[in-house]
């Protein structure tokens, strides 16, 4: 008798799919999801699209996606009340090592107002930034990245440049079902040194900037030699937290696009062009409209 339900049990076992070898018409067991995570308290996921091109590179914001070899050179030129106008003509490269993205930039600065002009190089500013938690949906149609930043301008001691800049920041890369992307960005500047005038040493100003963009593959807009068309529109404000002028905001929007061209060898050329304008008091001050070109190769 105990060897018959012994028989009858184990039959029962494998009828189940319960323990020992998968029978022929049995079920099938549930397959393990591969572990997409590592990095750091595996907070970071091979899932997501950061440092992998969809973020548009911003004009007047801080970029935050990762890059891995990057050049890029922009022009900007603004009018502001009272006949004042001003050229700026920025260089930067970047360099990626994994997560972690460097740059180096720098910028040469004529200012024009009421007849006097004053011009030179701007601070040489040091950038490193890398990503510290990723969430992407199960259908991927949710993919942000939250990352820390940091860049110090070192003053070249020209007209322009008299002082230290050290700017910590966090930034967050969102994409939403593949076409829509949300780069947001916020720092924390310290000006060093009294500059040559006593007034601007320890200035504090909170940044913040947010880049909204919209891409158009090349199915959708078969522009010849254009693989994605972008359409951007930004904010980039600033207040001062300290010294003469507490509170004092100063908000500029920007509309235009990045076209993402055809690549010429290894190289991909990125161009792009904006229209600025003031959105607050504060930076109608300054400028009242602005153009912005600018071109990336990626190599």
């Amino acid at each position: 008798m105990i060897v018959v339900a012994l028989a009858m049990s184990a039959n029962v076992r494998a009828e189940d799919g319960i323990g020992g070898p998968q029978v022929a018409g049995g079920p099938v067991p549930a397959t393990k999801s591969p572990d997409t995570r590592y990095g750091l308290f595996n907070w970071l996921d091979h899932r997501s699209v950061y440092g992998q091109g969809p973020f548009p590179e911003p004009f007047l914001v801080d970029d935050s996606d990762g890059e891995q070899n990057e050049a890029r050179l922009d022009w900007f030129h603004t009018g502001g009340p009272g006949n004042q106008h001003a050229d700026l003509v920025h260089g930067e490269v970047e360099k990626g090592f994994g997560p972690l993205t460097l740059e180096l930039e720098s910028a040469w600065d004529r200012d024009s107002s009421s007849g006097q002009i004053a011009s030179g190089m701007d601070n040489v500013d040091l950038g490193a930034r890398c990503p510290f938690y990723q969430y992407v949906s199960a259908n991927g149609a949710i993919d942000s990245t939250f990352g820390t930043a940091i860049e110090v301008g070192i003053p070249t001691h020209t007209e322009i440049s008299h002082n230290t800049e050290v700017v910590p920041k966090l930034f967050n890369d969102l994409q939403l079902f593949q076409d829509f992307t949300l780069q947001s960005i916020i720092g924390y500047s310290t000006l060093l040194g009294d500059g040559g005038d006593g007034t601007t040493g320890g200035l504090q100003t909170f940044e913040y900037g947010f880049v909204f963009g919209y891409t158009i593959e090349h199915d959708k807009l078969a522009i010849p030699g254009m693989q994605q068309l972008i359409p951007v529109f930004e904010f980039n404000g600033g207040k001062e937290l300290n010294q003469a002028s507490p509170g004092h905001d100063s908000l500029t929007g920007d509309v235009g696009f990045r076209a993402n061209l055809d690549a010429i060898g290894p190289i991909q050329p990125r161009l792009g062009i904006v229209f600025v304008f003031p959105i607050d008091n504060g930076a109608s001050q300054e400028q009242t409209w602005g153009v912005d070109t600018s071109l990336v190769f990626e190599y």
